[in-house]
């Protein structure tokens, strides 16, 4: 199509994500497969790729903006523009959970943190008793020094006695078919108690200069 000379692209295929030294495809492809193509960078500097006309460029490409452009009985055209960002990712998928503590009383907040090393982008997935009433909040940030981690934070206001059980986190590597999974059990008790055992009588007599030992279990 003289018109036309690029394919037109999906809004989706514009972002593209690739993993820190792996190469990717700049998809912009035309419809005359002679059609001679140059791959631009927001510096309007030509940049020296693999071209296939069926896929686009090939290579491996910085972050930042790519835009083809060909030209057709003398005019000149330009694909859409697509925008490359450089994600962080390792084979591997280090994660850790954790929780302050694991007993609670009734009315307490329940925190849970799941930490992910490492990698800049993975599907992470909560289950825990209180999910089918949607009760958790989840938050995430992302932190970038002195290290990269993704740290997913559960938190349960309000607790009851039904949210006692296994906390696990799934965390799955966006681009392998690789996943890691973590769990804590927390307990949660209707009220905080204890049980003294006093091992004397409430009565106790001591003669002087006497050393006398008073002993009480604990649970």
């Amino acid at each position: 199509d003289p018109d036309m000379p690029f394919v037109p692209s999906l809004p989706e295929d514009q972002f593209i994500l690739v993993e820190e030294g792996e190469p990717t495809i700049i998809p912009c492809r035309t419809s005359d497969p002679s059609a001679q193509v140059t791959l631009m960078n927001s510096l309007d500097k030509a940049v020296h790729a693999f071209y296939d006309s069926k896929q686009g460029f090939i290579g491996n490409f910085p972050a930042g903006s790519y835009t083809c452009k060909t030209t057709v009985k003398g005019v000149e055209f330009k694909s859409d523009e697509f925008l490359i960002y450089i994600l962080r990712a390792t084979p591997q998928l280090p994660v850790e959970i954790e929780a302050l503590k694991t007993v609670y009383k009734t009315g307490e907040t329940i925190v849970v943190t799941c930490v992910v090393f490492d990698n800049e982008v993975v599907n992470l997935q909560w289950n825990y008793p209180g999910k089918v009433k949607e009760k958790g909040l989840i938050k995430l940030d992302d932190i970038k020094v002195p290290s990269q981690k993704l740290v997913y934070t559960l938190t349960i206001p309000e607790a009851s006695v039904k949210d006692s059980g296994d906390y696990e986190c799934t965390a799955r590597h966006a681009t392998k078919e690789v996943k890691e999974n973590k769990k804590v059990v927390i307990t949660v008790h209707d009220k905080g108690f204890i049980h003294l055992e006093p091992q004397f009588s409430p009565l106790e007599a001591v003669n002087l200069h006497e050393v006398k030992n008073f002993v009480v279990d604990v649970q």
